[in-house]
């Protein structure tokens, strides 16, 4: 993180563990208000990728999910980066500035997704590098998010994945229970402005309230403890306008449509709540009093909820989790209870 930012956000309150922001005081009260007021958070804890060159939109369209051709200026996407077993190595939003594509996702996947892409870069006139120093990114949420940017900003985007541009800020609208909305911000003294806007009737929060957004917006992440476990579709990518049946060839490509054609999902995200209050990591297994020796699930994210316990998005069997009590780390432990995602599932 930028010194300059972060003494900014060291005045402002912040508290820092592993130099992202944890909390501003008092996380539960952070927790309370995300779900109902209007908040914002430093998105220090994901990093940037910037792509360009002449060959950047068939390069990414060659090693993507999704349709790059659809990202521009106006519009953003989520895309999956898989192995060649159709394993996804990591997962990104996926957006534009001018020539420049800038891919976001979790810090700790960040330098492996950008290694794996260079080593098909090839002849392609095509640099990748990391951007992460040339934005401050603040997430912000709530009910009056949209009004109150409309306040410090020329244009907000009033539909999920459309971008806007404000002189020195991009905005980008992304789905959540809430309107949410990321801000991608190249001066430090706008970045400055902006959170001093927010903090006249909004509320900053720490990184675990904003993964809290995500987990019950049904929205995965990709971790380095989850790197290369899942298919897209067991993610519910295809659910979330992360993947294209109908776009060229990518690595996993074959495993990916054959899933998708041929029915054979046999595991698919769900959220749920843990009771529990100590911390679940990603990749933490669920198992059931039938399945005592192997895992029928694995966490992708779980966060706090003020209501007690943990909100977790986890990747189940789908036979375990339609008939099965299942159980944090084993038969005996906390139990993971199902709730309904904020979209359907396919027929």
């Amino acid at each position: 993180m930028n010194t300059d930012w972060k003494a900014f956000l060291a005045d402002a309150g912040a508290e820092f563990a592993a130099d992202k922001v944890a909390h501003f005081g008092n996380p539960q009260r952070e927790q309370e208000v995300t779900l109902s007021g209007l908040v914002f958070c430093d998105l220090g804890h994901l990093a940037v990728i910037a792509v360009h060159g002449a060959d950047a939109e068939p390069f990414l369209q060659s090693q993507f999910s999704n349709d790059i051709s659809l990202v521009t200026d106006s519009s953003t996407l989520l895309n999956a980066y898989c192995t060649p077993k159709g394993r996804m190595l990591g997962l990104m939003r996926v957006f534009k500035q001018g020539e420049t594509y800038y891919l976001r996702l979790p810090e700790d996947t960040a330098e492996a997704v950008m290694q794996r892409l260079r080593m098909y870069v090839m002849r392609a006139d095509v640099t990748l590098e990391d951007a992460s120093d040339n934005f401050v990114r603040i997430g912000i949420s709530g009910g009056q998010a949209g009004a109150e940017l409309g306040t410090a900003l020329a244009a907000v985007p009033a539909e999920v994945d459309q971008v806007t541009h404000s002189a020195d800020v991009t905005l980008l609208r992304v789905a959540g229970v809430q309107p949410r909305f990321e801000a991608y911000i190249s001066t430090r003294e706008a970045a400055r402005k902006l959170w001093d806007s927010l903090n006249v009737r909004g509320a900053p929060v720490g990184e675990s309230a904003w993964r809290l957004q995500e987990i019950l917006a049904g929205l995965p992440n990709i971790y380095a403890a989850t790197s290369e476990l899942f298919v897209p579709q067991m993610a519910n990518l295809q659910l979330v306008n992360g993947v294209s049946f109908k776009k060229g060839c990518y690595p996993g490509q074959e495993i990916v449509a054959r899933m998708q054609y041929l029915g054979t999902l046999k595991r698919r995200m769900y959220l749920g709540r843990l009771e529990t209050d100590e911390q679940v990591a990603p990749g933490d297994a669920l198992f059931t009093a039938e399945q005592r020796e192997q895992a029928a699930g694995r966490i992708v994210d779980a966060q706090p909820h003020p209501d007690g316990g943990q909100a977790a998005l986890a990747i189940i069997q789908i036979g375990a989790a339609q008939t099965a009590g299942l159980h944090l780390a084993g038969p005996e432990g906390p139990a993971f209870t199902l709730v309904p995602l904020p979209y359907p599932f396919e027929d």
